[in-house]
């Protein structure tokens, strides 16, 4: 890169000597380490995405997932596909079976939640899995699937070192509360009201 001068060179290494040694020292006070519990809510896409991005780097540092669908169980995902080829080190359980406007049933929906509910404890129970994704979780207490105390008494409770990522719309104010990351993914623009329909390698 041409056209700097030696004097803003050094102005500028100055300048950044200065913020590094902010950032070290910011970073050496944090000293705690535990299982955290994350959560991936707003009108935004790409919720269920960023957590299978965390899956993917708890794999690469060799380490096991569960993973529960409790609506998308009823179409094909991709994303299952290819980290199911990591083996038994992935425990995938699709059991959703479509959003609500799809089955129509309430008691159906409702037992579906409860099953999925109840093999999300059986893998948060596993010593041997570091990180558990709840993909739309927060649809299923959005619409009383499931008892919002139950869920967050059973959260509150897991072992110690075990990370748990909830996705979906409309994260309850009680969730919000308990986690120690929550991110909003603000809608901005989206294809689809121009018309453009679900897409291979992008919405599956």
């Amino acid at each position: 890169m041409t056209g700097i001068s030696e004097e803003d060179a050094a102005r500028h290494r100055a300048k950044m000597e200065k913020r590094k040694a902010v950032q070290d020292a910011e970073v050496a006070e944090k000293t705690v380490e535990k299982g955290l519990l994350i959560v991936h809510t707003g009108a935004g896409k790409g919720k269920s995405t960023a957590a299978f991005g965390l899956a993917l780097r708890t794999l690469g540092h060799g380490g096991r997932v569960g993973v529960v669908q409790f609506i998308k169980g009823a179409w094909h995902s991709a994303e299952r596909d290819a980290l199911e080829s990591f083996g038994p080190r992935v425990a995938w359980h699709s059991m959703g079976e479509g959003f609500t406007w799809e089955t129509q049933d309430l008691a159906r929906d409702i037992a579906s939640a409860r099953r999925a509910w109840n093999k999300a404890r059986e893998l948060m129970a596993d010593e041997s899995i570091g990180l558990v994704i709840l993909d739309e979780l927060n649809i299923a207490l959005r619409y009383d699937y499931l008892p919002l105390d139950e869920v967050l008494a059973a959260l509150a409770a897991r072992r110690a070192g075990l990370h748990v990522v909830i996705t979906g719309r409309n994260a309850k104010p009680a969730l919000i509360e308990a986690a120690d990351l929550v991110t909003e993914m603000s809608l901005v623009k989206h294809h689809f009201k121009a018309g453009v329909k679900a897409q291979k390698g992008i919405e599956f």
